[in-house]
């Protein structure tokens, strides 16, 4: 009967394995998965950048309205000037009408310069938005030949990926929380994805360092977890050498 610590390293291997034919499914979709996600960042930017224009013009074009509402006021209170000039009484009336007749003609024009620069301010922002939306039509383009690649290659390896994840769910429960803890932060510092590894021709198998005869020997026993004193991987056990016999030869018959 297996000991603890054997159950142990047997269920943490097995969970190493899955993980690592789920990594092998993941390295064929190479970079894919982030340069989609990186387009798709991208265009979430462009779009904030493009409602950003809109809004702009759309404000800039409440501004223009406001003027222009501004310019018909005072057409309206130049034409009530006008009309109480032909009444005045004397000088100092006239003159006091005709300020406030220059006042009002002052702010239409005012209101007209505002209103041109308001103007040229939302050709800039229509240019602006022209020249994102030609560069949102070459993102999406990308974003969606991108997809497509990545689509085919998913759905290619769709139904392991799907078994594998299933097998993996059932392997994590079998393996003590402490030591799965242990497992992923060996994982996520491996480049490989390697967190547990057999000794194999005298060497982690991780790292490739020599692991001492003696070492090995308590690895065989499986009384306690191991670690690479290199690389911090579980040595989970040491893979046997198969030594092949040599061929003999066959003998010449005299002749």
């Amino acid at each position: 009967m297996e000991s603890p610590v054997a159950q142990k390293l047997e269920a943490i291997l097995n969970l190493q394995n899955i993980d690592s034919r789920l990594d092998a499914i993941f390295k064929v979709r190479g970079a894919l998965p982030e340069e989609v996600q990186d387009l798709e960042d991208e265009i979430i930017g462009y779009e904030t950048r493009l409602s950003k224009f809109n809004s702009d013009i759309s404000a800039t074009e409440d501004e223009i309205k406001k003027h222009k509402d501004a310019i018909k006021e005072s057409e309206k209170l130049i034409k009530k000037y006008q009309d109480q000039q032909m009444n005045v009484r004397n000088n100092r009336e006239y003159d006091a009408i005709t300020k406030e007749l220059e006042l009002q003609d002052l702010e239409i024009q005012v209101s007209k310069k505002k209103i041109a620069e308001a103007q040229i301010r939302i050709e800039e922002k229509q240019k602006d938005i022209s020249d994102l939306n030609e560069i949102l039509k070459d993102r999406q383009n990308d974003l969606d030949q991108k997809k497509g690649e990545l689509d085919t290659i998913v759905s290619e390896s769709e139904t392991e990926e799907k078994k594998l994840r299933n097998e993996r769910e059932k392997a994590a429960k079998k393996v003590e929380d402490r030591l799965i803890k242990s497992y992923d932060k060996i994982r996520n510092n491996a480049k490989n994805g390697l967190a547990v590894v057999l000794v194999k021709r005298g060497a982690c198998g991780g790292c490739f360092n020599i692991v001492p005869p003696q070492r090995q020997a308590e690895i065989r026993e499986r009384k306690k977890i191991i670690v690479c004193e290199h690389c911090g991987r579980i040595l989970a056990g040491v893979e046997d050498e198969i030594v092949e016999e040599p061929t003999p030869k066959r003998k010449r018959s005299k002749a």
